[in-house]
This record gives C-alpha cells, structure tokens and sequence, in this order.
C-alpha cells in the first residue's frame, strides 16, 4: 500500500518515543500489504474497525495509541488522517476526521 503522510508518524513519535516499535511495525506490515478489501487488512490487524467515510481505526502499542487512516482499496492508497492517544481520540467522531493537505 501506498502510504500518506509517514511525516505524521515520525512527528508522532517525536513526542511519543514509547511507540516507536509499534508504529514502525505497523508502518511496515501496511506498506507490505496489497488489500483489496477490509476484510484482507482484517486479516493482518485483526483489531482494526471500520468507522464510516472510508476510515478505518488502527489501536497502537496495545490499544494505548489510536491511528485513524482514510483507506482507498481500489487505488492501494492509506492516508494518515489522526494518530494520539486514546483519550483524545474519543474526543473526535473518527468517520469525519478531514484529510488535510
């Protein structure tokens, strides 16, 4: 998969450096994947829950971190919309979180 923005993530864990392994790891598993639906990615990140609008809901390092992509199977492309800790994750209404450019 096609990934968007990754600067986002290194940002992240600029000031989160105890997910570091996680994100990486969660980077890397993704870049490798070729999904063709939800129910494929499912199958690697069996935590992740679809929430609406094209965007899905990854828990990092143990549900302690939450990453909020836009997915577009069809073009193989994830875009990075939100990644912060739980708590201000249930601040948001994760099927509306913009794509900013």
């Amino acid at each position: 998969m096609v990934i968007i923005a990754k600067k986002i993530l290194r940002e992240f864990v600029l000031r989160h450096p105890d997910c570091e392994g996680a994100i990486e790891k969660w980077y890397d598993l993704t870049k490798a994947a070729d999904w063709k639906s939800f129910t494929e990615m499912k199958s690697i990140f069996n935590s992740v829950d679809a929430v609406g609008n094209d965007r899905y809901v990854f828990n990092i390092k143990g549900n302690q971190y939450r990453l909020i992509a836009l997915i577009i199977f069809k073009v193989r492309t994830v875009f990075i919309l939100f990644i912060d800790t739980h708590s201000e994750y249930d601040k948001l209404n994760a099927c509306n979180v913009p794509y900013k450019k």
